[in-house]
């Protein structure tokens, strides 16, 4: 997420005023929380964290959703913004570019060429057979909400809605990831590699240090170890890539030679003789800790 720097977007940066707000993305960046839990926290009564909360929902930081407790229904607070870049100048702002997003469920892809360990799931049931990469073909793919692979790439053609006097100012893509982390192996640290048209933008070292925690989203008939993993926010622009706001090459929207009338080729790969080849997990709507597929947006002016 780009942020503009201007009076236009108070109700964003007001949120970072205040210590309490501040301690509140810290306390939700380790795990949802109820009003009550926050409350305790913080030492601080509920109302004035509900105000809180409200204040972090409106600037898009923070979601909420009521669920049944013990005692009636309750309200769960989320931290949904992972990272975001703040404008100050040397780039148009944000509300003037135009802007096409996309949503790619994770079966989408187009292309591929993996090694098992590996399957496919829909939010019902399993697609064809563990660590047989031939169901990746299956016609049913394109259901997946889950898949894995121990190593190789998985490529997704992601539709270009850009006009031709149009030039491409950034490409952000986001996405639930993990590396493959079959039976009860908790630490799999795995070096993922990221490339769109063929250039490679950055490489992240999944840090393979998380628990068996059920899913948020993850239906109860899952009973495999790989239940959630990591938002992931890739972005490529002038200035060059950068995932979760850290610069990772030099590679500016320009080497992408993004054209409007080609699709843009995004590919995701473990390769097997990276230093940690601990495989991928994607993630997508139904599963994991994010209800959210893969999200593109492409900024032009």
């Amino acid at each position: 997420m780009e942020v503009e720097v201007s009076s236009r977007n108070m109700k964003f940066l007001e949120c970072f005023s205040s210590l309490t707000r501040v301690k509140i993305i810290e306390l939700l960046n380790i795990q949802p929380m109820n009003i009550k839990s926050l409350s305790a926290a913080l030492d601080i009564r509920s109302p004035i964290v509900t105000r809180h909360i409200h204040m972090l929902e409106e600037a898009g930081i923070v979601r909420s959703e009521s669920v049944a407790g013990k005692r009636g229904m309750q309200k769960i607070c989320h931290l949904q913004l992972t990272q975001a870049t703040l404008l100050f100048k040397g780039a148009p702002a944000v509300e003037n570019l135009k802007r096409y997003v996309v949503s790619l469920p994770v079966g989408h892809y187009s292309s591929y060429q993996i090694k098992p360990t590996c399957g496919l799931a829909s939010d019902t049931q399993m697609i064809g057979m563990c660590d047989d990469p031939r169901y990746f073909a299956d016609p049913e793919h394109v259901g997946a909400k889950v898949l894995w692979f121990g190593s190789g790439f998985v490529e997704y053609r992601i539709p270009n809605y850009m006009v031709n006097n149009e030039n491409p100012e950034s490409l952000e893509i986001s996405m639930e990831i993990c590396s493959e982390t079959p039976c009860t192996v908790n630490h799999l640290p795995s070096d993922i590699a990221f490339s769109l048209n063929g250039v490679g933008v950055g490489t992240w070292t999944y840090p393979g240090d998380f628990g068996t925690a059920r899913g948020l989203y993850t239906p109860q008939w899952w009973h495999k170890n790989i239940q959630h993993g990591l938002i992931k926010t890739i972005r490529v622009n002038r200035q060059g890539s950068f995932i979760d706001g850290i610069h990772v090459s030099d590679v500016t929207i320009e080497h992408l030679k993004l054209s409007y009338d080609k699709e843009i080729l995004f590919r995701i790969t473990s390769s097997a003789t990276a230093k940690n080849c601990g495989g991928v997990t994607l993630f997508g709507k139904g599963f994991g800790n994010y209800n959210q597929d893969i999200e593109v947006t492409l900024r032009c002016q």
